[in-house]
């Protein structure tokens, strides 16, 4: 078996294959929220109870990728659903791909500042860097079209407002707190970022179905 065969869209979109990504990210999921758990009860304390959807960003990327996953396993037959279906697989994939990468970005700036990375930092880098890749892996198997890439654009920018506004993002290493504006900056730009890389691999996928 070739490495091109590995990662083509007949490989990739076999059953077998979609359960065992679809268990693991579930599993990931479940962590995700248990490591927000902590700032998810501090924001119910101190916050509004309606911020708490807006705090943990990976977790609720990885919850929109295993639904995608399990859709694609169970397509739906009903019109509205398959619309839903659609905006469901434009946020796994604008999603997994800004919180992969922003994750990792953090993790390493926050080391150039002076912090000193553990076991947990290389588990998340490695978890993080697998959660965009395989964004960007299993769109082609995805349908979503522009309306719904627009509308989970939008609530990616949502979720940053909300993140910044509030004060609700994720935790950061203590190093990049003085550089809080920068890092809001950033998080902007990678929602735009990811919401072009969507819109770019959904123009060749659907190129290439033609």
């Amino acid at each position: 078996m070739t490495i091109s065969h590995l990662w083509s869209r007949e490989f990739l979109s076999k059953r077998s294959i979609l359960w065992l990504l679809l268990i693991c990210n579930i599993l990931g999921t479940i962590y995700g929220y248990i490591w927000y758990g902590s700032q998810m009860v501090d924001t119910v304390s101190h916050g509004y109870i309606w911020q708490v959807i807006f705090v943990p960003d990976s977790p609720t990327a990885s919850l929109f990728f295993s639904l995608a996953l399990l859709l694609l396993l169970y397509p739906p037959k009903v019109l509205g659903i398959g619309l839903l279906q659609q905006f469901i697989e434009a946020l796994a994939v604008v999603t997994s791909v800004k919180y992969g990468i922003w994750a990792v970005a953090i993790i390493f700036a926050g080391q150039a500042q002076g912090d000193v990375l553990v076991w947990q930092d290389w588990m998340l880098v490695a978890s993080h860097t697998a959660m965009a890749v395989e964004a960007l892996l299993f769109v082609r198997l995805f349908h979503y079209r522009w309306t719904a890439l627009v509308g989970a654009i939008a609530w990616t920018l949502l979720n940053d407002t909300v993140d910044y506004t509030y004060g609700v993002f994720p935790w950061l290493p203590g190093q990049l707190y003085d550089h809080l504006s920068a890092v809001e900056l950033f998080t902007y730009l990678l929602t735009l970022l990811s919401g072009f890389a969507a819109w770019y691999f959904m123009k060749r996928t659907h190129t290439k179905r033609r």
